[in-house]
């Protein structure tokens, strides 16, 4: 007795470590595996080997609980992919009951269903079923057919082993799909920061206080559904914009990066805000998702003029403030962007002119005037706005702005939505006349490149080589309407003038290199000469006095009396001298 006792405790002691040791398996494989599927697989070949069966099948409830989905089968016949009711037969009786099942005559049993059966030419005799549920979370069921020695039957001990087995899947399952759901936030997380660096990358970069339009952006989140841009055109000019995107999270951001590249491409070409905003309406309306859509203004500053044109759609009205401190906003005139092309009908966007005169236009997102200054929810609005801008209004435009989002942006501070502020300030210079009548100087380097570029040349600095400049300041005058005694009139300055680089800038080498500009600008004549010698003392080029009769001296003096204007901008950055004179068509 003594010796069958023993050996009793020894098999129990052996089927126990031989449940430890699956479930020690089981459990590394969940842990290691990057696949749910093959893993699950993996692990119901070992239950129905360690259980003796000849089959055996888990099933998964979806995420709404409603449905149960064969993830794994061994043996015979393969139900991969079957689906059932979360309910439906004697799986999903367990499942909902939460308890197990064993049957050992499955024609008895009310929930079997034999059709499978028939179909296959399985014989189901006895089916053992034990839920996967962790604490109140049910996640599935783990089924066992017919067992392989005997009466085929299953007995309480397979049942105990089965519920067992069914606890540990059921935890390995949940730490394997909490684990995946992590690398997926961390994927989506990954991307989304990304998203925001590609975002960061289309907002223009910061320019100092002597650049005229500057722009601040802060998302609420990781990337934002506003924007802002600036650029300089051909003729010095600078097109700016500012948009909102309803809506957050990836669309809106996918949205402001679609709407910021039209506009930057279009406004390359076209240049006037009302029509181009007309273009980004008709682009987004045949491609929005419905719903959502887009406040914006763009706008072009003139800095020979000091005059801002802008367009409004549906955004927030733009403040201007004045020399004097007074405020002026502008409301939308149009709807906003991606709504329908049928609210503007055929025109373009209305427009509106603001002469800056020494003053700054500021545009905003809702998030400035809607941002929260405490934590009771008082918001900054449009009178906060303008008082924090007049407190600051000495102080360089870098500063303003950085007032305003510092107000708002404070540590510990939850942002409700994306801040964007711009502003364009007037930052024309006059041209500087020097005493005794010298030639103007203006540091103004856009006019440099106004208008548009008709012809450019280059010809060593020899007398005999300025036939090449009259040649083309002709031909380029004549075919631009000019009369002949305009056009006489034009060459004899650009002669004179190079003349003056051949004599005084390069000392009669000819070495030297003169480069020839022609520039149109609605009905003028742009002529911009570059030599590449040191500076000269513009102070120095002046006309002489006419009752002087000594010979020389008067070209100065001819090229303005023939020309509109005559003036020396700032040396450009490979360095020389750079004239411009211009001559208007009568």
């Amino acid at each position: 007795m003594a010796n069958s006792s023993d050996g009793g405790e020894a098999e129990e002691r052996g089927g126990l470590s031989g449940q430890l040791a699956l479930i020690a398996d089981m459990s590394r494989d969940f842990a290691q595996s990057l696949d749910l599927d093959d893993t699950l697989r993996r692990a119901m070949a070992r239950i129905r080997d360690h259980v003796g069966a000849e089959g055996g099948a888990l099933f998964l409830l979806d995420d709404e609980g409603t449905k149960l989905t064969c993830h794994a089968c061994v043996g015979e016949s393969d139900i991969t992919g079957l689906e059932l009711g979360a309910d439906q037969g004697i799986v999903g009786r367990s499942v909902q009951a939460g308890t197990p099942a064993i049957i050992r005559d499955v024609a008895n049993d009310p929930d079997f269903h034999d059709a499978f059966d028939d179909q296959s030419g399985f014989t189901t005799r006895s089916i053992l079923c034990a839920p996967m549920s962790v604490k109140e979370q049910k996640l599935g069921a783990i089924e066992l057919v017919n067992k392989k020695d005997g009466d085929h039957l299953f007995s309480e001990s397979d049942l105990h082993v089965l519920q067992v087995l069914a606890s540990s899947a059921a935890l390995a399952i949940l730490n394997a799909r909490m684990a995946e759901a992590l690398v997926e936030q961390e994927r989506v997380k990954r991307e989304i920061e990304l998203a925001a660096e590609i975002q960061r990358s289309l907002l223009p970069e910061d320019r100092d206080d002597a650049f005229p339009v500057h722009g601040r952006n802060v998302p609420a989140r990781t990337v934002s559904g506003d924007f802002f841009d600036f650029f300089t055109l051909d003729d010095g000019r600078v097109c700016f914009n500012l948009g909102d995107v309803s809506g957050k999270g990836m669309n809106a951001a996918l949205l402001m990066a679609k709407t910021a590249s039209i506009y930057r491409c279009l406004g390359k070409t076209i240049h006037d805000p009302g029509k181009l905003l007309a273009l980004v309406n008709a682009e987004l309306c045949e491609t929005v998702t419905r719903g959502m859509f887009v406040t914006m203004v763009g706008g072009i500053y003139d800095p020979r003029t000091g005059v801002v044109r802008l367009a409004n759609a549906g955004h927030e009205p733009p403040l201007f403030f004045d020399t004097d401190g007074n405020v002026t906003a502008f409301e939308a005139e149009a709807p906003p962007l991606g709504i329908s092309d049928l609210l503007v009908g055929e025109h373009d966007f209305p427009e509106t002119e603001v002469t800056l005169a020494g003053g700054t236009l500021y545009i905003f997102t809702d998030g400035v005037t809607e941002g929260y200054l405490d934590d009771a929810g008082t918001m900054l609005e449009a009178d906060g706005l303008k008082a924090i801008l007049s407190e600051n209004a000495t102080e360089a435009v870098s500063t303003r702005l950085g007032a305003v989002v510092g107000r708002l942006n404070r540590d510990g501070v939850v942002l409700h939505d994306d801040i964007t502020i711009v502003a364009v300030q007037d930052r024309r210079e006059e041209p500087a006349v020097v005493e005794g009548g010298a030639i103007p100087v203006s540091g103004d380097p856009t006019l440099a490149v106004q208008g548009e570029r008709l012809l450019k040349v280059s010809f060593p600095s020899k007398p005999d080589r300025l036939r090449l400049s009259r040649s083309a300041v002709k031909e380029t005058a004549r075919v631009h309407g000019f009369d002949d005694e305009a056009v006489h009139d034009v060459i004899l300055a650009v002669d004179e003038a190079c003349q003056n680089v051949i004599r005084h800038a390069y000392g009669h080498s000819p070495d030297g290199i003169i480069d020839l500009e022609i520039r149109r600008d609605g009905d003028a004549l742009i002529i911009l000469l570059h030599d590449h010698a040191d500076p000269v003392d513009v102070s120095k080029i002046k006309p002489r006095d006419l009752d002087d009769v000594r010979p020389g001296g008067l070209g100065t003096h001819l090229m303005q009396e023939v020309m509109d204007e005559v003036m020396f901008l700032p040396s450009p950055p490979e360095g020389g001298n750079l004239l411009r004179m211009m001559k208007k068509r009568v």
